[in-house]
Formats: C-alpha cells, sequence, structure tokens
C-alpha cells in the first residue's frame, strides 16, 4: 500500500489553466507544489552515469549526545564584519564550520529517519519535502531554533529580532533533477526584504548531488526582474539562465563541506543542480524575516501551502502567530 504521501498529482484547476495568472492561491499541499514546481527547470536530456560516492560522513562517527548538541547549537559563532559586507554586497554567504561533523551526523541520521517514515524511498528522480517538524520532533526543533545560527542570520540582515516563516526537510533522490532559478521574494507572501533563508546540507554535498548555486553579486536581480513567470513550462527558467549568460553572471556553484551552511536573502537569485549520485541530498532550510512584517495583500499560488505556515493571519495581517516565534533573540 502506498503511503499517502506518495499519491500525488499537479493538477492546476480549469479555471486556471486558461491563463498564466498566478494570484490565485495554490490549493493543494506542500509536497504537491513542489511536485508541480520542478517541472519549471529546464533539464539536459544528456544521459549520464550515475556516480557511486563515498560515504558522505565520517564512518563510524560517534554522534554527540542530544546535550552536547544543544550546547553547540548556543554556542556563538565568530561573525566578521568582512562577512557581513560580503552579504550585503552578493546577498548569501557560505561559512564554514557552522556545525561539527558530530552535528552534521545528528542532523540526518534524523532526517532520514523522518523521510522513512513518511516517504516510499524506494523511488526517485522525486524533490521531497517535510515542513514544520519542528512542532514535533525535538531534535530538530533544536537546529531550526539554535541562537548560534539564528544570530548570524539576524546579524547578517542587521537586524534585533527575528521570527521564523517554516523550516523545510528538502530532498533530492537520486536522478532528480534542477531547482528552476528563483529568488525566494517570490515564495515568502511577506511585506518585507529582511527575509533570509539558512541552507543546512547534511553530508558533503558536491557539485554533482545539486547543491545551491548562487547568482552574484545581489544586484543581478534586477537584470531578471521583469520576466514573466510562467506557470506552465520552464520558460521563465531558461529565460533567467539565457540573461545571466549573456551578461556573464558569476555564478557560486561549489561544494558544501562537512558543517559549511549557507544565509541567502530574498532577493538572491539562486538555483540547484541535479542529483547524479546515488545518494540523498538532504538540507533543513529554515527561513527567518524580521520582526513585525505582514502578509502582503496578494499571496498567490507561488507562495505554496502558506496559510500553513501563518495560520489565521490575512492578507496585511502582522505575522506573530504561534508557529511564528521570535528566533532571535534566543529564550534560552
Amino acid at each position: 500500500m502506498k503511503k499517502k504521501s506518495d499519491q500525488y498529482s499537479v493538477n492546476l484547476s480549469e479555471k486556471n489553466s486558461v491563463n498564466n495568472s498566478i494570484d490565485q492561491n495554490w490549493e493543494q499541499d506542500n509536497q504537491s507544489w513542489w511536485d508541480w514546481y520542478l517541472t519549471l527547470a529546464e533539464n539536459s536530456n544528456k544521459k549520464y552515469k550515475s556516480i557511486k560516492l563515498n560515504p558522505l560522513l565520517v564512518k563510524d562517527i560517534v554522534i554527540p549526545s542530544f546535550n552536547n548538541i544543544k550546547k553547540e547549537l548556543s554556542t556563538p559563532y565568530d561573525l566578521k564584519e568582512s562577512h557581513i559586507d560580503l552579504f550585503n554586497k552578493n546577498g548569501f554567504i557560505k561559512l564554514t564550520n557552522v556545525l561539527s561533523i558530530g552535528a552534521v551526523s545528528m542532523l540526518r541520521k534524523e532526517i532520514l529517519f523522518l523521510l522513512n517514515k513518511e516517504f516510499n524511498l524506494n523511488k526517485s528522480n522525486r524533490f521531497l519535502s517535510m515542513e514544520m517538524m519542528w512542532t514535533e520532533n525535538k531534535i530538530i526543533r533544536e537546529y531550526v531554533f539554535s541562537s548560534r545560527i539564528s544570530k548570524i542570520a539576524a546579524n547578517l540582515l542587521k537586524v534585533k529580532r527575528l521570527r521564523l516563516y517554516h523550516d523545510n526537510i528538502l530532498t533530492k533522490e537520486s536522478g532528480c533533477g534542477r531547482t528552476p532559478w528563483h529568488c525566494d521574494d517570490d515564495h515568502f507572501p511577506l511585506d518585507t526584504q529582511d527575509v533570509i533563508t539558512v541552507w543546512i546540507p547534511a553530508q558533503f554535498t558536491p557539485r554533482e548531488m545539486g547543491p545551491l548555486s548562487f547568482a552574484k553579486p545581489l544586484n543581478v536581480y534586477d537584470m531578471v526582474s521583469k520576466i514573466k513567470f510562467n506557470k506552465f513550462n520552464t520558460s521563465y527558467d531558461k529565460q533567467v539562465n539565457k540573461i545571466f549568460k549573456e551578461k556573464n553572471v558569476l555564478i557560486e556553484d561549489g561544494p558544501f563541506e562537512i558543517g559549511e551552511v549557507s544565509f541567502h536573502h530574498n532577493f538572491s537569485f539562486h538555483t540547484a543542480g541535479k542529483n547524479k549520485t546515488n545518494k540523498l541530498r538532504v538540507a533543513l532550510a529554515n527561513t527567518f524575516f524580521a520582526d513585525g512584517a505582514r502578509v502582503n495583500n496578494n499571496p498567490t499560488m507561488v507562495s505554496g501551502d502558506w496559510k500553513k505556515f501563518i495560520p489565521g493571519v490575512k492578507p496585511g495581517g502582522i505575522v506573530a502567530t504561534k508557529l511564528n516565534p521570535i528566533c532571535w533573540p534566543s529564550k534560552k
């Protein structure tokens, strides 16, 4: 018998199919949203042989105790002014040694446990998503509410108080294709640009596995801001890619070492490659925003299942629900 999460379909309503408007709300769940969204990415038809990777984490690593992980996740990171300057210039930054090998190992072990409970992992090529895990899993909660991580995010944005939009476990199975070029400002229905997403890969992530890739500097957003989004095909992704190539835009597409974490701004254009390996590409993505933000007046289907993340708040309302707690300053 299939698990509920495997019984998916992407069905835009008949009303919506007659035009390219995205003004309506998304009416299915978040997994169905991702199943649809990845169809908008241009992918090469070129055949390749799956790359067999060695173990992604140190063999026989002793995973620290839960209390030791909590202590690590609350220890301040040595963020420098040069890091903040680089983030402001490029719209993203990759920081090494944010997490120890032990902390990454615990995170991957817990995510794999959750994935195996929810999905049939014998299938391939899919992009799997599990959101709001902090509400039911104490280990994931520690990584989402880590003061070490949320303080970095607040300092990069130069804001005093951060709230949580949501957490998201993002998994590319072997063979899963590209994620389309996009910036998160189109996805989160918030009336502020003080929004930052922390991408925490739960393994060494080589290029062949499809890590996040970022266009830089931040103002490349202006080059592509007027491209019309198309909900039916890959034209938006193709046009963004074409302009970036014509303008010789620099792309940071390097691997993520174990413990390396990225932070990207709401206007940062990014993508992620195909997972050409035999391993799951697993990451935890936490999105934070400046306290005081409101839901914008016109959320669209590109915002996915946003009402799940901001329950009971209508357009124009302040986002301060029990699912959007203050993460920095930490109350711990």
